[in-house]
């Protein structure tokens, strides 16, 4: 195969991939593409996200303004891709495939405040309750951080120059932190979790067909679920308050017509002193690549990217045993998730390539993002994207490269609801207009 063609081939994929903003948890898009180079392949990379996110809370929380409350934040990825014999390869892939990163700022019912109430629209509040118990109020802001990582080890099997069939292990590890804060999660305002690192094993396997001469690669990869176990740290700080208190106290702070929470607000109190292992899944997926050559030194090429985030759920373990508690009164007898979704993520990117000299190319990408559903989670209110890219390429030598791309996106409005609330249609505020820009760095080495 002659390097032009090569060069071009890799025109779709050597340029930085920064679909950092999709759906749910949706970091990385786990690429494939730089095990598929031909011959012995090394190439490193940079995304950095800028998001906007802000909103406004429901007439019933009080109306006010939420400023932005999305994170920014990096994440590398690495490929080494070494061809063993003319029909054996392997693969070693470092990515970071899920995560989140927000905090909620200001005055609204994400922000704890003493006069937040313990339950619902209870008029017992933290000053309340911190006086009795001799302790401090719940303070703070809600805010989360997850991130996980993936090592997987790739062996490919290619019969002919054409087919190209591969599979996999996959050791991923997972750690985390979530506050809640605020009036919006009623008796869980002062709830702290901590993921410690965890890990966990799955697997990988996929098919690619090729035409070199013409720059025809088509791809297809399935990743399996993952599952980790373990003991996360939770504290429900009005909980905690509480259990200093007798409840015969606490049910003379009620009025008459409240009387009848101090069953659940008891029962939640026990509950808090749960202990027991969390199964935290992360989602499987698909993605289907393909590109072919469409004029001289130009390439099409496309991805489509399904994930399955409707089966995928969060419910820590102390969390759970108190929602089943106080989900008697939300409607929720069997308990409700810290977060999950509607729907499934489907995600498409298409775009050109085109070689400008034997040192500089560029490309061009249009990308669309469905979403997991709307209403969703507090922790990540926005329903899916559109997207814009440009990308350039420089390669000082044929062996070398070093490319760089923008991407800004348009974030679709989303309804935010709480854990108790989701399923149905509430939900304590709305987000509009919000907007991201990637950036990414990639360099290259074929050897």
């Amino acid at each position: 195969m002659k390097l032009k063609m090569l060069t071009i081939a890799m025109l779709s994929t050597a340029l930085p991939s920064v679909g950092a903003f999709a759906a749910a948890m949706d970091r990385s898009g786990q690429s494939m593409a730089g095990f598929l180079q031909p011959g012995n392949y090394f190439e490193a990379g940079i995304s950095i996200l800028d998001p906007s996110v802000s909103g406004k809370e429901t007439s019933a929380n009080g109306g006010r303004n939420i400023s932005n409350m999305a994170d920014d934040y990096y994440f590398p990825a690495a490929t080494l891709k070494l061809q063993l014999t003319d029909q054996f390869s392997f693969g070693l892939l470092y990515d970071q495939p899920f995560g989140a990163k927000a905090a909620y700022s200001g005055e609204n019912s994400f922000v704890a405040s003493p006069t937040d109430p313990i339950l619902g629209k209870l008029p017992v509040n933290n000053a309340q309750i911190g006086a009795l118990s001799k302790r401090d109020s719940v303070t703070g802001n809600t805010n989360v951080e997850v991130d996980t990582q993936n090592i997987s080890l790739v062996f490919g099997y290619q019969p002919t120059d054409n087919w190209n069939i591969y599979g996999g292990g996959v050791y991923q590890t997972v750690k985390g932190n979530v506050s809640l804060r605020g009036k919006a999660y009623s008796i869980y305002n002062g709830y702290d979790a901590n993921i410690k690192e965890t890990g966990g094993a799955g697997w990988l396997a996929g098919v690619a067909y090729q035409i070199p001469d013409i720059a025809l690669k088509a791809s297809i990869t399935y990743r399996s679920e993952i599952d980790h176990k373990v003991n996360i740290r939770e504290s429900i700080a009005m909980l905690d308050n509480l259990s200093s208190i007798n409840p015969a106290v606490i049910g003379g702070l009620l009025p008459p017509e409240a009387q009848a929470y101090l069953p659940i607000v008891a029962g939640a109190m026990a509950a808090n002193q749960a202990e027991g292992k969390t199964t935290i899944t992360t989602p499987q997926s698909v993605n289907l690549d393909f590109q072919t050559g469409i004029m001289a030194n130009t390439v099409a090429f496309a991805n489509v990217r399904w994930v399955n985030w409707k089966d995928f759920s969060l419910q820590p373990y102390k969390f759970g045993k108190v929602s089943e508690i106080v989900g008697k009164a939300v409607e929720r007898p069997n308990g409700f998730n810290l977060v999950e979704y509607a729907d499934d993520q489907w995600s498409v990117t298409a775009g050109v390539g085109r070689k400008f000299s034997e040192q500089w190319a560029g490309n061009f990408s249009v990308g669309w993002d469905s979403g997991a559903g709307n209403p969703v989670t507090t922790l990540g209110p926005t329903e899916g994207f559109w997207n814009v890219g440009l990308g350039a390429q420089f390669s000082p030598t044929p062996a070398t490269f070093i490319a760089a791309g923008v991407k800004y996106f348009w974030l679709g409005d989303a309804k935010a609801q709480t854990g108790a609330q989701a399923g149905g249609s509430d939900y304590v505020a709305e987000f509009s207009d919000s907007h991201a820009i990637a950036y990414g760095l990639k360099m290259g080495y074929r050897f």
